[in-house]
């Protein structure tokens, strides 16, 4: 199946209606979800652009993530978070069975889990910029390759159209309180150990205690041995 480079549309006329042929990505909206529709066509309109690690801009080239974040904020002024890990937390879980055109699709393609992401187009394909050297392109799901690294879908809120709060901060500030304790720690820890003439942990004092009560032992031990062999010498 090939699929056309479309450009958005500027505004909707008085245009007979042609049929699905006419656009080339009504086969995977369905009717009446014109935000869908939106965010595909705009999806689409970037076949062809090059793959660039940390890129977020068709100008310069896109990433995975710089390519979903673009093509959310650009078509339906959502911003979702910087990196697909991150997506992948601000979404809600759907099954495989449950995809639907617009939901982001994630695998594992660099040894760790929600490495990659894509957008689900529907009929089993979804479009992403795959690797260094590759540029934005339509796949199949069914391919053995990435049957074999799926690691789950999400589908965004797609509602409104006014700027939403930053997700990378919902996701920061969401996280269990467990997890946000220790990185606090470790952020504590951090500053403490950069700081000139800082005191020790209490771990650090305790275990110095221990040592000088030790050595202090010894010592009046030794003191004790002396004086008592001292008191047994024959005279």
């Amino acid at each position: 199946m090939s699929f056309a480079h479309a450009e958005p549309e500027s505004g909707v006329g008085n245009k007979p209606n042609l049929g699905i042929f006419a656009d080339p990505i009504a086969q995977f909206a369905a009717p009446g979800e014109e935000a869908v529709g939106d965010l595909l066509l705009q999806a689409m309109s970037l076949l062809g652009v090059a793959y660039r690690f940390g890129g977020s801009s068709p100008e310069t080239g896109l990433d995975c993530s710089g390519f979903i974040q673009y093509v959310f904020r650009k078509s339906l002024r959502v911003n979702l978070p910087r990196t697909s890990a991150e997506m992948a937390r601000a979404g809600r879980v759907i099954e495989r069975d449950e995809l639907a055109p617009g939901d982001l699709v994630f695998y594992n393609t660099r040894g760790f889990q929600y490495s990659h992401v894509g957008l689900y187009l529907g009929g089993n394909k979804f479009i992403h910029s795959p690797r260094t050297g590759k540029s934005v392109e339509v796949v199949n799901m069914a391919n053995s390759y990435w049957v074999q690294r799926f690691n789950g879908a999400r589908r965004v809120n797609r509602g409104g159209s006014e700027w939403k709060e930053p997700a990378t901060a919902r996701v920061t500030n969401d996280r269990p309180p467990a997890e946000k304790r220790l990185a606090e720690k470790k952020v504590a820890e951090k500053k403490a150990a950069e700081r000139p003439g800082k005191s020790s942990s209490r771990a650090e004092r305790r275990k110095a205690a221990r040592e000088q009560e030790t050595e202090r032992k010894g010592a009046s031990r030794k003191k004790s041995e002396q004086t008592t062999r001292k008191k047994k010498k024959p005279d």
